[in-house]
């Protein structure tokens, strides 16, 4: 078996050996970046390989799955002349989340831990929960009170244990790395633990393909703590050195106008959060976070690629939800963020693709505030 590239911290450079249960920096208790810089293959040796993001094998940290359940390879269809979408939702447990959770687990079954714990608004846990099923591993999720009822009846159904948190998003999360903390326990984070972010970044290297070898001018993304689009930084930078692309797409970050730190930062000019943004109640729980582990590097990640941020509001992220409906797509209030922030024009001169990321299942229509 191929040995597990080690960990390192961005901050501060330690590093930290993938092979031990470490979740975070020891010195600054950040997130952790991965020592991995792979070649991708040539688009004309892609051919007949297996249908699931394992087909790019060369890129990924991890090899020989045991675990899988058939993720990637979802369908991009067209919205308008300039913007298509890619059906995430599609994906074994209906979000994106899939293409990372499926690293998280097949590390942990390397690691052999005594139980695996997650937190989540709802999408990442039920991801995590169910490859932990098909693993046969131990899994406590904690999630924030409030979360769909729906997503907490599908990560029970896989048998994960849940913890339901008081408070928000935060809250939860602090419970989970408390638990973190205990002997044995692997913490499959999907914002501290790198393998993740190599999981979500083939969603890029599936859009590389399905275009033929080459990508939009934009990819429009939605942020909360970010693993997609620091996966796509990741992707873009690997088909870049590889001579597989000859320009770098702006990444467009998308976040709602309810709860939208990184933005408000990005307005300030700031390389970090700045002081307490409000946060208000948004209809789209997975990109509310209020407190990003991952700011300065997503901050970093949309200026080096010419990007910028765009915030929704809860009207346009209810019309949008309707409005994909209306074209056969029925995604959850999360999903459609990125069709809100583009869907009036604001790229109606740039090619771009935007994610489709979780089914409408998931959580119902979004209604108007009484």
């Amino acid at each position: 078996m191929t040995p597990l590239p080690d960990c390192f911290c961005p901050v501060d450079g330690t590093r930290v050996p993938t092979d031990s249960l470490a979740w975070c920096c020891p010195v600054c208790r950040g997130p952790l970046d991965l020592d991995f810089a792979p070649t991708p293959a040539t688009l004309k040796s892609l051919t007949g390989r297996v249908n699931s993001l394992w087909r790019y094998t060369e890129c990924l940290p991890l090899s020989a799955p045991s675990v899988s359940l058939g993720e990637g390879r979802t369908p991009l269809v067209s919205l308008t002349e300039k913007v298509s979408a890619k059906l995430d939702f599609l994906m074994p447990t209906l979000s994106f989340k899939d293409r990372g959770a499926v690293m998280l687990t097949e590390l942990a079954l390397r690691l052999r831990p005594r139980r695996v714990v997650a937190d989540s608004s709802g999408n990442a846990g039920t991801a995590v929960a169910a490859y932990c099923a098909r693993a046969r591993l131990s899994c406590t999720v904690y999630v924030p009170e409030g979360t769909s009822a729906k997503k907490l009846e599908q990560i029970g159904a896989h048998g994960a244990r849940l913890e339901v948190v008081p408070g928000d998003r935060e809250a939860a999360a602090r419970a989970a790395r408390e638990a973190a903390d205990e002997e044995g326990t692997f913490y499959a984070s999907h914002v501290f633990n790198p393998y993740f972010l190599h999981g979500t970044k083939t969603y890029v290297h599936e859009v590389w393909e399905e275009l033929g070898g080459r990508l939009p001018e934009v990819l429009v993304v939605p942020v909360g703590n970010g693993t997609l689009l620091l996966g796509a930084a990741l992707a873009v930078a690997e088909l870049h050195a590889a001579g597989l692309i000859d320009r770098r797409p702006a990444l467009y970050a998308v976040q709602s106008a309810a709860v939208a730190p990184l933005a408000h930062a990005w307005q300030e000019g700031a390389d970090d959060l700045v002081g307490v943004t409000p946060a208000a109640p948004t209809s789209a729980e997975g990109i509310a976070i209020p407190h990003p582990p991952r700011a300065r590097q997503i901050l970093r990640a949309v200026r080096e690629s010419g990007g910028t941020f765009l915030t929704v509001t809860e009207d346009q992220l209810r019309h949008a939800q309707t409005d994909l409906a209306s074209q056969g797509l029925y995604v959850e209030s999360t999903g459609v963020a990125c069709w809100a922030a583009t869907r009036e024009g604001p790229l109606a001169t740039r090619t771009a693709v935007i994610p489709l990321c979780g089914a409408g299942l998931k959580s119902g229509l979004t209604t108007a505030p009484l």
